[in-house]
C-alpha cells in the first residue's frame, strides 16, 4: 500500500528542491548590482543549488539538495570612478550574476515545479476515481 504513494513522495522532494533553486535564483537577481556584503565586504558571489537523487528504496528516487554553492567565475569589473566602490583606477566589481542566464534558470525552475505539481494533482484525481469506483 505504502509503495502506491511513492510517487507523490518523489514529486513532493522535486517541489521542495525547486523551491530552494527558486529562492537562490531570486536571491541572485536581488544582489545584481550588490557592490559589498557583510560576509566578506566584496561583491556578493552568485550562487547555485547542487541537487543530487535521494533513494526512497530499490526502485524509487527523488530530489535532494546536495548543498548550495558560489559561482567560482571572476566578479564584472567596470569603470565608473563616481561609485564610491571604485579602486584607484575608478574600477568597481560587480557580482558574477547575468540577468539573462538567471532568468532562464528560473524559468526552468518553474517549469520543473509546475510538472510536479501536475504531476501530484494527476495522481490525486486517479486516486479519488479508484475510490469512486469502489465504492460503486
Amino acid at each position: 500500500m505504502r509503495e502506491m504513494f511513492l510517487p507523490l513522495k518523489v514529486s513532493a522532494t522535486a517541489l521542495e528542491a525547486q523551491q530552494v533553486r527558486m529562492n537562490v535564483i531570486a536571491s541572485n537577481i536581488a544582489n545584481v548590482n550588490s557592490t559589498t556584503t557583510l560576509e566578506g565586504g566584496g561583491p556578493y558571489r552568485r550562487r547555485e543549488v547542487i541537487f543530487e537523487a535521494y533513494l526512497f528504496n530499490e526502485s524509487s528516487i527523488g530530489v535532494n539538495i546536495s548543498r548550495i554553492i558560489e559561482d567560482g567565475s571572476p566578479f564584472r569589473k567596470v569603470h565608473d570612478p563616481a561609485h564610491p566602490n571604485a579602486d584607484a583606477h575608478g574600477y568597481v566589481l560587480f557580482p558574477n550574476i547575468s540577468t539573462i542566464t538567471e532568468t532562464v534558470n528560473l524559468k526552468s525552475a518553474t517549469r520543473a515545479y509546475e510538472a510536479n505539481l501536475t504531476l501530484i494533482n494527476s495522481f490525486k484525481e486517479m486516486f479519488m476515481r479508484t475510490i469512486n469506483i469502489l465504492r460503486a
